[in-house]
């Protein structure tokens, strides 16, 4: 099929050239013919895609000619935009802009597209069609996207090895800290057997504390340490200039406080990693517990003489699955279980590879395309290796969707190992131009992407590692393997580099990811990466690392095209020259901000802006002129943002789908209105006027029909009078799923009013939403799926089916007055899990419940920290 990425440099040639070609007047024409050429070129390509083509040098030669033009043309474009609006913005006379040279230039690239145009007309019409390309077919609006069918512990055959290292784990040595290192070739499921293992009910019995840390390569002890200090401590802040025996001490201190401790290593390269972690348990008389995993059989046995080996699945084992990733929850049909166990037992018993090709068979039940796929996976001789596996995720890769691949192969800009948040995947995504709107589809770019990702996960290609509380996926990774094709794939391929990856081309040089300490490599007074659209600088610190102002001054200058600027790992400063970067879609920074400023204004490209300041102001003020970005959709600040009010309430409404988080005094009618289409909001801060409808105050809420995430934190320590929520609260919030309350202080009798929300599946209560000792619901929460109380005074409740019909999930943090959980909930069918942290008092009433569910034969997951000793 054609490639997925030439594809994709010429939609957003196309579309980069239909949003300006109106905005500059004399290279109108040249730009409306050059658009028309290319939209040629891009419907020449789509029948590549749809009816195949030979693998001819012919064809590889013309794939790298296209790559190269396009960037050309849309690097001309970029300035010639640049320079317009900079002779705009100082009002220089238009005489004295290059019109003619620009004019020639994109004459010129339109004269090389259509030269490329033509040649590949002429191999479309010298060579046989091939296989298709895979269409994925949107959902229509309003139909639910269907997650993934499985738990991402669902793998056959770790049943036996999880117990088995389970077993080992409870019932070592009660004198020392025990080791058990899991140990496998790449692919065997180390990782997805810890996770499983780190889940399972029965360890939050056997153990105080469970931390999970990832480690990886490219380690530091310090980092390892600091990681597993945010277990016991969520703010660390005052530990990050510490010294790694300080650290260590520091978590010993708060074992020592505890019961048993588990640590998990997850992919451990080297010896010393295990000492650093052994210093944290000074006090040993516990049986302190670390399971560890890693594919170096001689660091197993460094570790313990009896590792855990992980084993290859039989050939049965693999066939289901095989049919457990395609069908879900089904069986396969009978025409194609031949065919699958062939399949099946060339996979050589590596789950990674059963996984992924089972994830190229989903979706599809045409015994010629499982004959296909049969045909295609080579049975390696000998034991598998890297390459082979590669070879297997590749054939996966060339199975999927063109616009799923490029979606597929972006998620290597992460670090290796990292927990990618799912809603900044999304919204990176859509600023890299990676999702287009479907003219025959209604549904938002946002929900496409999810839709993509929710493929990617159907295919196994992603790794699920958190999921929200109302079931949604909140964080994700990609496997080693994966991860490795990833950068492989798009550095081959020219969709991002690293400084260490390969010698920087800095013609093709699109995405740049490196580490703070390359950083000084790009920023000089004459840069050589100027085609730069995306920069990304990760690190593995606990908190940003300082810019100089003089390298602040040259970013804009190193990288002047940029529209993705995430580097939230440096503390920025704001330059006089950052304004001209026009081009800016995503920005994501850090720096001790205490407004944003007006010329952020100037951004009429941006979609997203995260900015997290460690200012000791209370509020951020906004003084850019935030309601004439038309493109603006998310606005993520740490501290809530102080909005002014639109200049006009006419004119288009804003485009804003993310206000988190805003003053309440920010919520006036004219700002609400302006931003109608906001589906989450929250806002921080004295809630007393806003409650009491000041200036409108709650009742302008009214305004956004399209609400779905409402949260409302009460910064306030001391309050003289109680706060109430409006009698027509219901009507103002009726569209609300998910409700989160926090130090709000009503009485529970004020509950009765969010009972009636028909439309509310997760109700969070967080630090003393409620006062009060007692909670009789009258009303039914006919919808709501999620229940949270975390930190209330409440003694007794009283609850049944007929208030929570629907209820699947309760959690209660800190509720130690708290005498039982209501009995009564065990005849809620849907109640699949209960979560008690620090609630002792209940949690003898809690097993009631679950006992009264088991009995009869009704699954009900409990969790109980800490564990009763």
């Amino acid at each position: 099929m054609a490639d997925a990425v030439v594809n994709f440099l010429v939609e957003n040639l196309l579309q980069l050239l239909a949003e300006n070609v109106k905005l500059i007047g004399r290279a109108k024409g040249e730009l409306e013919n050059l658009l028309k050429i290319a939209q040629q070129l891009k419907g020449f390509l789509d029948d590549a895609a749809k009816y195949g083509h030979t693998n001819s040098e012919q064809w590889k030669v013309l794939l790298e000619q296209i790559h190269k033009t396009v960037y050309r043309a849309e690097d001309a474009i970029d300035k010639f935009l640049v320079q317009a609006k900079l002779h705009q913005d100082k009002n220089i006379a238009e005489r004295t802009f290059d019109w003619l040279g620009n004019q020639i230039k994109v004459r010129n690239f339109a004269a090389d597209i259509k030269g490329i145009h033509d040649q590949i007309k002429e191999i479309r019409n010298n060579n046989q069609a091939l296989q298709a390309t895979p269409v994925l077919e949107l959902p229509k609006k309003g139909e639910v996207i269907q997650g993934p069918s499985l738990e991402n512990d669902a793998v056959v055959g770790f049943d036996d090895e999880a117990n088995k290292v389970i077993k080992r784990l409870v019932e070592g040595p009660l004198d020392s800290v025990d080791i058990i290192p899991v140990v496998g070739m790449p692919g065997l499921g180390k990782t997805t057997l810890a996770r499983k293992i780190y889940n399972d009910p029965k360890l939050t019995y056997e153990f105080y504390s469970i931390v999970w840390v990832y480690v990886g390569q490219e380690y530091k002890a310090k980092d390892i340490y600091l990681r597993i200090l945010k277990f016991f401590k969520k703010n660390i802040e005052d530990h990050l200039n510490d010294d790694v025996d300080t650290l260590a001490k520091a978590i010993g201190g708060y074992i020592k406080k505890g019961g048993r401790c588990l640590i998990v290593l997850d992919d451990v390269w080297e010896d010393d990693v295990i000492d650093h972690v052994m210093k944290v348990f000074a006090e040993n008389k516990k049986g302190h517990r670390i399971m560890m995993t890693t594919r170096d059989t001689r660091l197993g046995f460094f570790a313990n003489k009896e590792p855990h080996k992980l084993k290859f699945l039989e050939t049965e084992e693999s066939f289901e699955l095989l049919v457990m990733r395609v069908f879900g929850r089904g069986s396969c049909p009978n025409e194609l279980v031949v065919t699958g166990k062939e399949i099946a037992k060339k996979c050589g018993g590596v789950p990674l590879v059963v996984v992924v090709i089972a994830g190229a068979l989903r979706g599809r039940s045409d015994k010629k395309d499982w004959e296909r796929v049969e045909k295609s996976v080579v049975q390696y001789l000998g034991e598998h290796t890297e390459d082979s596996c590669l070879k297997y995720v590749k054939m996966s890769y060339d199975y999927l969707p063109r616009e799923v691949q490029m979606c597929f192969l972006y998620c290597g800009v992460f670090p290796r190992g990292f927990d990618i948040p799912c809603w900044k995947l999304i919204r990176l995504w859509i600023a890299e131009g990676l999702i287009k709107p479907q003219p025959e589809s209604t549904l938002q770019v946002e929900e496409i992407a999810e839709f993509y990702l929710t493929d990617l996960l159907n295919r196994n290609l992603v790794i699920i590692m958190q999921k929200r509380s109302d079931g949604q996926i909140k964080t994700c990774r990609l496997h080693d393997m994966l991860y490795q094709f990833c950068k492989k794939e798009a550095s081959n391929k020219w969709l991002f580099q690293e400084p260490d990856q390969s010698k920087l081309d800095p013609d093709t040089c699109r995405r740049l990811c490196i580490q703070p300490s390359n950083l000084s490599d790009f920023l000089s007074t004459t840069p050589f990466a100027e085609h730069v659209r995306s920069f990304y600088c990760f690190s593995s610190k606990q908190k940003p690392i300082n810019l100089s102002p003089n390298e602040t001054k040259l970013i804009h200058k190193a990288f002047p095209l940029m529209r993705v600027m995430d580097v939230e790992s440096l503390r920025f400063i704001f330059s006089k020259d950052f304004k001209n970067l026009f081009h800016l879609r995503y920005i994501a920074i850090s720096g001790d901000f205490k407004s944003l400023p007006p010329t952020f204004g100037k951004f009429w490209n941006l979609q997203t802006l995260i900015l997290n300041t460690s200012t000791l102001e209370p509020t951020l003020e906004v003084k850019a002129d935030i309601w004439n970005l038309l493109q603006l959709r998310h606005l993520h600040t740490n501290i809530p943002a102080k909005l002014s009010s639109p200049t006009t309430t006419t004119g288009k409404p804003s485009c804003l789908q993310t206000l988190s988080m805003v003053t309440p005094e920010s919520c006036e009618k004219e700002v609400l209105a302006k931003a109608c289409n906001v589906k989450k909001l929250s806002i921080r801060g004295q809630m007393a006027a806003f409650l009491g409808a000041y200036k409108g105050g709650i009742n302008n809420l009214k305004e956004l029909q399209c609400l779905e995430h409402l949260k409302l934190l009460n910064d306030v320590l001391f309050m003289n009078k109680a706060l109430h929520l409006p009698s027509t609260f219901s009507e103002l919030v009726r569209t609300v799923k998910k409700l989160t309350l926090t130090n709000t202080r009503f009485t529970w009798s004020e509950a009765e009013k969010l009972g009636t929300l028909e439309s509310l599946e997760v109700l969070k209560f967080k630090e003393n939403a409620f006062n009060g000792d007692s909670w009789k619901p009258k009303s039914g929460f006919s919808a709501l799926q999620v229940l949270w109380i975390e930190r209330s005074e409440l003694e007794s409740w009283e609850a049944s089916v007929v208030n929570f019909p629907a209820l699947r999930q309760l959690v209660l943090i800190s509720c130690d007055k708290l005498d039982a959980v209501p009995l009564e909930l065990a005849d809620i069918p849907s109640l699949v899990e209960m979560r008690l942290d620090n609630t002792s008092k209940a949690v003898k009433s809690a097993k009631n419940v679950w006992d009264s569910k088991t009995s009869k034969s009704m699954k009900l997951k409990l969790s109980i920290y800490p564990p009763e000793n």
